[in-house]
């Protein structure tokens, strides 16, 4: 979806390159248990043959049904996560049998960073992530860990823009505060309506007290 830093409400997905990589993950950790089960299940075949034949049509359950499982809940994942820009504010919606929503304020953000390592860099996406208050710990090792307050954009392949157009409404939204002075022409002092409201009540009191 087109970008403009118009403050208008904004929707996004992450990218093609997300579902491609998440189908990598899936099929190289998957073909390593396919691998070793069906490896298994050849040695008790050379073994011993007969609990290899009754075996032989579990073994295929058990290969074949996780990864159709897996295969389903890998698109369900990608076509359930939606992130969403206002002008107060970024939500992060995913789930598949459980919808998640998170709702992080501008006013909360501390810190925008874009995160990429290798196999990320080999599909041409990134991860785009905002840390709250509070939102980041650290680990054993000194290693900044991110907490339940963090957003995490992920898989989306133009990080650099979207990180700047989060900052860019950020920095407008920390500039105009809560966003009231728009509806307020001055609320540091008083509006020229209760100036016209403090007078006639001034000049009533004068009639009255004439």
């Amino acid at each position: 979806i087109p970008f403009h830093d118009s403050g208008a409400v904004e929707s996004f997905r992450p990218s093609d390159g997300y579902l491609r990589y998440l189908k990598f993950q899936f099929w190289l950790v998957l073909s390593i248990f396919d691998v070793a089960v069906t490896a298994a299940w050849l040695a008790m075949l050379v073994a011993v043959p007969v609990a290899g034949v009754i075996l032989a049509l579990p073994v295929l359950v058990v290969v074949i049904l996780p990864d159709l499982v897996a295969y389903v809940a890998i698109h369900l994942r990608y076509d359930t996560t939606w992130y969403v820009l206002t002008d107060r504010s970024l939500r992060i919606r995913r789930g598949i049998w459980t919808i998640r929503e998170t709702t992080i304020t501008f006013e909360n953000i501390q810190n925008v960073t874009v995160n990429q390592g290798p196999l990320q860099r080999l599909y041409g996406i990134s991860n785009v992530i905002v840390q709250t208050a509070g939102g980041s710990a650290k680990g054993p090792h000194g290693e900044d860990v991110l907490g339940p307050h963090a957003g995490v954009l992920e898989g989306l392949d133009d990080a650099p823009r979207i990180r700047d157009l989060i900052l860019s409404r950020l920095t407008r939204s920390k500039s105009a505060g809560l966003g009231d002075e728009a509806h307020h022409p001055d609320v540091r002092g008083w509006s020229p309506e209760h100036i016209a409201m403090l007078r006639q009540i001034r000049d009533r009191a004068r009639a009255l007290a004439g």
